[in-house]
């Protein structure tokens, strides 16, 4: 066996085996001139490849899949300009620690650094925006590379690799052993807690009066839902989520206070307001949840558990900081039993914040459409249980509030990029992933707009997904902010004229529905999500529609817009 794997093989060739070790499930990519060996290679179908439309858009997908499944996406691109596409993609995966393996084309090993037809730097661009990124110069390095690549891109805090990838390396020979050993003694995360800090915590919980859990993205990436509904439940303790953690906790728990920050609920803002020890599970503390660090959770001790030491501490002041998988954490928390102060007052305030202000919309008229209604009652249709992704804006906040998330996995959107452009991709990679669950995506005619080519796929890979673009014919959000803190100058954000979607989805073979009547509203989304195939839904929704509650840039989460 050892002999035959040494035998004389193409870069391209070695490259597909170390991806087949890698158990690599399909590639999003889109070929070039530097790319063209492997390509030739992909043709043999070891691999299932898909073409999307714009590298931009492999990426995305690839975030979609790694998001939706927890593995590591691939992508393959070519030099130059196939490289340069995929850098948004490639920094919202970092931003997001999202799993991903890069392959970018390069020019010949001889041409690097002598400007050769589409060169492009890509090590020195996405040196900032990547966990690693490697040059080949051996094609026997590729089994060693592409280990290192899938180790470092799915342990510790998980993110993207890049390797750059020379087109004499795809095609010069070479004996090439993909069972290489991994020895990365530099690279060691810390999973296991320590278990003094631990027990400091668990402490602090015993005496505290109004304990609160802040649930991160963190959680997710462990597969730590169940451990942590499991602690919650213990010490009935009420908890919030950070965007990127929405689906860790049941929406439906009873103490689940909801999402919160800047369009987090009164419940969840108030509670980090007023609570004496603040239990962070893998939230990074990021602007959009703490607007005013000086004043953020001002009254509570800080217990931070982050599987990157560099999180801790860089925003909020940490009093009981856990460098450990957030898993492996709550394993150790749940081994140690407290007799806690209780906390009935505490809970019976949260749960009547929770109760007198929910998520809200007028319900009453009937003269248009409700973005919120659109989702809360999809969120019905679907019982809950559906992949939802979104693009970035207003839409993505609504669905965040009026989607009923179960599980764990269940939210594929952009958090700390905000990419406006990510949700057609994304929803096509989640759905290729998780192929037997439904996978619903909200756009907005913006977002719609930027990605929209890739609607070409869905009829070639048979990919059903259902498209909802929430369409209020401006940039909701960038508008949404110029009628709140610009004097209701409406600046380049209102779209004077629009395509026709439902014709676009027609162009592209796709079923496209209009929905523009709130009286029909119910039985027309009930009877577009009985269509088997993909489907496009633009729902005509109210245009001065804002997102509330509100914390403004810079305020403190108690100085919420939009709350009676």
């Amino acid at each position: 066996m050892a002999e035959q794997q040494k035998k004389m093989k193409s870069g391209s060739k070695i490259l597909i085996d170390a991806l087949l070790k890698q158990k690599v499930e399909m590639i999003f990519g889109y070929p070039g001139g530097a790319v063209l060996p492997l390509y030739d290679a992909l043709y043999d179908g070891d691999i299932p490849h898909i073409l999307t439309r714009h590298e931009q858009g492999a990426v995305h997908a690839a975030e979609g899949y790694a998001k939706a499944t927890g593995k590591p996406g691939v992508v393959v691109v070519t030099s130059g300009p196939g490289a340069t596409n995929a850098i948004t993609g490639i920094a919202d995966a970092m931003s997001d620690s999202i799993p991903m393996v890069v392959f970018t084309g390069q020019v010949i090993t001889d041409g690097i650094g002598k400007d050769a037809f589409q060169e492009a730097d890509v090590i020195g661009l996405t040196m900032p925006i990547t966990k690693n990124n490697y040059q080949v110069r051996d094609t026997k390095e590729l089994p060693r590379i592409i280990e290192e690549a899938f180790h470092i891109a799915t342990t510790g805090r998980k993110g993207p690799v890049v390797i750059d990838l020379p087109k004499d390396m795809t095609v010069m020979e070479a004996e090439a052993d993909i069972d290489v050993k991994l020895h990365l003694p530099s690279y060691q995360p810390t999973v296991k807690p320590n278990k003094l800090q631990v027990k400091k915590l668990m402490e602090a919980l015993a005496v505290a009066k109004k304990p609160l859990v802040l649930v991160g993205a963190g959680v997710l990436h462990a597969d730590a839902g169940k451990e942590l509904v499991e602690f919650i439940t213990k010490y009935q303790l009420p908890a919030l989520s950070s965007l990127l953690g929405l689906g860790a906790i049941p929406t439906e728990q009873e103490l689940f206070l909801g999402m919160g920050g800047m369009h987090g609920s009164f419940a969840a803002n108030m509670a980090l307001t007023d609570c004496d020890l603040l239990i962070n599970i893998g939230s990074r503390f990021d602007d959009r949840l703490a607007s005013a660090p000086k004043e953020f959770a001002s009254n509570a001790i800080i217990a931070h558990v982050d599987i990157d030491p560099a999180e801790i501490g860089k925003i909020i002041d940490t009093q009981i900081p856990i460098v450990a998988d957030a898993k492996e954490t709550l394993k150790e928390m749940l081994k140690i039993d407290v007799a806690c102060v209780g906390w009935n007052d505490w809970n019976k305030l949260n749960l009547s914040r929770k109760k007198l202000h929910p998520f809200k919309y007028d319900k009453e008229q009937d003269t248009e459409i409700k973005p919120q209604k659109v989702i809360e009652f999809i969120g019905e249709l679907t019982k809950g249980e559906a992949i939802v992704a979104t693009d970035v804006g207003q839409h993505q906040m609504w669905a965040a509030q009026f989607y009923p998330f179960k599980n764990e996995k269940q939210l594929v959107t952009s958090g700390g990029l905000g990419t406006m452009g990510y949700g057609v991709p994304a929803a096509i990679g989640a759905k290729l992933g998780c192929p037997d669950k439904e996978v619903v995506l909200f756009v907005g005619d913006g977002g719609f707009q930027m990605t929209n080519q890739e609607l070409a796929i869905l009829n070639e890979y048979n990919i059903p997904i259902k498209i909802v673009i929430l369409n209020n014919q401006s940039l909701g959000m960038v508008r949404q902010w110029q009628e709140s803190f610009f004097n209701n100058r409406r600046s380049e954000s209102v779209f004077s004229s629009q395509p026709d979607f439902v014709k676009m989805a027609e162009a592209y073979h796709i079923k496209g529905v209009r929905i523009d009547d709130p009286k029909t509203l119910e039985m027309a989304l009930t009877e577009a999500f009985n269509e088997t195939g993909p489907i496009l839904i633009e729902v005509m929704v109210s245009p001065t529609e804002h997102v509330l509650p509100m914390v403004p840039a810079g305020k403190a989460n108690y100085q919420m817009l939009g709350v009676e």
